[in-house]
């Protein structure tokens, strides 16, 4: 599996966002610079998907026949069945509802369980869709910012700020809170005391938490996630394993609430937003996905991202001790320190990109614009390069101060 994993995939020149995307405004490379670019940035993965589900899309497709599709039992069977025996939680097939992804599913909720003008608690800096997925809502963003903490390690963490997030629910003005968990780019994996204390909250005030959980199978040996849903039985899950499993582009995600009335509701959302249809390729991806085999890859595939995260670790100490990294406990996606540098996070992504030929996010998209994130999975060998080129651009930026 190692093998596999370690494998280069040339994806440039496939309609790959990450690889083929246009470039951001005021960056102008010929294309033969284009050619040269690695990116870090979007969060994809350059890894071909598990044996087991290229298989059974194989399959699928020998039939030849590809008309509108059903989700089998067994599909979310295979879904509840991975989260009892990998996490330790059990959701009825009856609580699961489908969808074509998460970012979708945060929408129809939204839309679903909170009027325009009510408000959405984020936990920033956070994923950039949960801003756009609120506002396209006509609701309110209410942000609680997390607590950084500096580790002895040169590294740095981040906390939730449970009075603040008590403020915000007291106050009446919000009707949910959007979770991230493992959290995106803070990489997090919160604690099931850090869950409680948010149930404990959010139930005291009345507010429903809703748990965006589609990193949750990415977290390196010796770290354990634990679902939001094992602490309360009142919020409502948003899975996938289109992330953990690189099978974004084929769209399909659960929603997974006990309360029938937010499921009906919810169903009405996502009827009215017109993602209620899968393709004929997702159930067999998802299915094939939740299964041992799926699980062995997984495995592999959270032990490189690991070893890329120790190598970059490596080389930001040795070189660029003023410009510290995140710790890691979940995600693929390192969040660097870029204060000392004085200059937008926007800037230094197209620096890096115009000069280094490497694409990184800027941080301004979560909400923190003195950090840029960094994406690590993909094999070794460009992961290496990658953050050789972000190492030389970030060390000269430094020189120029």
């Amino acid at each position: 599996m190692a093998r596999i994993l370690d494998e280069t995939i040339v994806r440039r020149g496939t309609g790959c966002v990450k690889w083929d995307a246009s470039l951001p405004a005021g960056v102008t490379l010929s294309p033969e610079e284009r050619e040269q670019v690695i990116p870090m940035w979007v969060a994809d993965m350059d890894f071909q998907a598990a044996p087991v589900i290229r298989e059974a899309m194989q399959r699928r497709m020998d039939h030849g026949v590809f008309g509108y599709t059903c989700v089998p039992r067994s599909c979310f069977e295979a879904a509840r069945s991975w989260f009892s025996r990998r996490h330790g939680v059990d959701f009825p097939v009856s609580d699961m509802i489908y969808t074509t992804g998460v970012v979708p599913a945060i929408s129809a909720v939204i839309k679903a369980l909170a009027a325009p003008g009510e408000g959405v608690i984020i936990q920033t800096p956070v994923y950039n869709c949960f801003f756009s997925c609120i506002r396209n809502n006509g609701c309110k963003i209410v942000e609680s910012p997390l607590l950084r903490r500096d580790l002895p390690d040169g590294r740095f963490s981040f906390d939730m700020d449970f009075e603040d997030l008590e403020r915000k629910c007291a106050s009446g003005e919000s009707k949910i809170l959007l979770l991230c968990n493992p959290h995106n780019p803070a990489g997090r994996v919160w604690r099931k005391y850090e869950l409680q204390k948010v149930e404990s909250i959010c139930a005291r005030h009345g507010v429903l938490v809703v748990s965006d959980e589609i990193h949750c199978e990415i977290v390196p040996p010796g770290e354990a996630y634990t679902p939001f849903a094992s602490v309360s039985s009142n919020g409502i899950t948003l899975c996938s394993p289109s992330k953990s499993f690189n099978i974004a582009g084929l769209q399909m995600a659960f929603i997974v609430s006990g309360s029938s009335l937010q499921r009906m509701l919810i169903d009405k959302a996502i009827n009215i937003n017109e993602i209620c249809d899968v393709n004929p390729f997702a159930p067999v991806a998802v299915e094939a996905a939740y299964s041992l085999e799926g699980e062995k890859w997984l495995d592999s595939m959270n032990e490189t991202v690991r070893v890329n995260y120790c190598e970059m670790l490596g080389a930001f100490r040795a070189a660029l001790p003023a410009i510290p990294v995140s710790l890691l406990e979940g995600t693929y996606l390192p969040w660097v320190d870029i204060s000392s540098l004085g200059m937008p996070s926007f800037e230094v992504e197209k620096e890096l990109l115009q000069q280094e030929k490497v694409w990184i996010n800027a941080g301004s998209m979560y909400g923190d614009d003195r950090f840029i994130r960094i994406n690590l999975a993909t094999p070794p060998s460009i992961c290496r390069e990658g953050i050789a080129r972000v190492v030389k651009g970030l060390g000269r930026l430094s020189s120029n101060l």
